[in-house]
């Protein structure tokens, strides 16, 4: 009998443990869908979709986030079933960084780049030897970059374009420092430098808008707007889930479009049709 038992409690502790490894980053709680999220900008559009996920038989569960590295890592060990913070260059790299299989389903938003003023006014009055800070991660520090040789600040090594760090300045007339912190900290430090590059999320947090409060911003219809759209991602084998596929039809919805350029007045631009 005792042996009998124990056959019987080994092969359920193996189904368990088979179930688990099976399911393991794959979406089963149909009917909801647990997403993660910058705050700004990302949460609060989700949380206009929540009513009209409802309707249609999804409970959506929001998870916020003040940083760019838990959001991918819960995709991937499948505590979050999508997340919704990123472009698709810094996936790309975070993949390769971290050995994750996060995946973007469809681009949702594009966030304009701005350089915004500190302790100097103007672009026109930077000194020599003036302070730039930059975001640090490899993909929004190329785009901050970008973004000061488009001002005719600095000049980068050729074809560098996307992949460009502090390393590939060529020129730097006005021998400006160019402070690299993460991104996060960029608002925060802004009186202590000249000016700011600053992500567009971070700077709608801060109360900041890149099309009415920064001195320069990225042409929305430059190839940074489409390279650096903002995605709807999850974990690789979840693309055709058939509740993230309504979560995709509402987010690309004409009432959510609505709520994006009304809301941010240009700081966030909707970037499906």
């Amino acid at each position: 009998m005792k042996k009998t038992l124990l056959v019987i409690l080994t092969l359920l502790l193996l189904i368990g443990i088979f179930a688990g490894c099976s399911s393991k980053g794959a979406k089963t709680n149909d009917g909801k869908i647990v997403i993660g999220a910058s705050v700004t900008p990302h949460a609060q559009i989700l949380k206009q979709t929540e009513q009209m996920l409802k309707d249609k038989g999804i409970e959506l569960e929001i998870v916020e986030f003040t940083d760019y590295v838990q959001p991918n890592k819960a995709v991937d060990e499948g505590s979050l079933d999508a997340n919704y913070f990123q472009h698709q260059p810094y996936l790309d790299q975070f993949n390769k960084d971290n050995g994750t299989k996060v995946v973007s389903v469809a681009s949702i938003h594009y966030e304009p780049f701005g350089i915004f003023p500190g302790k100097t006014a103007t672009i026109e009055e930077l000194k020599d030897g003036a302070v730039i800070s930059v975001p640090n991660d490899g993909t929004n520090e190329a785009r901050a970059l970008m973004l000061l040789e488009a001002q005719g600040l600095i000049k980068l090594k050729e074809g560098t374009g996307f992949y460009a760090t502090v390393l590939d300045i060529v020129e730097n007339p006005k021998n400006l420092q160019i402070k690299e912190l993460a991104a996060e900290q960029l608002t925060h430090s802004l009186e202590d430098v000249d000016l700011a590059v600053i992500n567009g999320n971070y700077a709608i947090q801060a109360g900041l808008n890149a099309s009415t409060d920064a001195l320069a911003v990225e042409d929305k219809d430059s190839d940074a707007a489409q390279t650096y759209a903002n995605v709807l991602c999850v974990k690789e084998g979840n693309e055709d889930d058939k509740d993230i596929k309504v979560l995709l039809e509402v987010l690309q919805s004409e009432e959510i479009k609505k709520f994006i350029e009304e809301t941010y007045e240009g700081a966030v631009v909707p970037i499906f049709d």
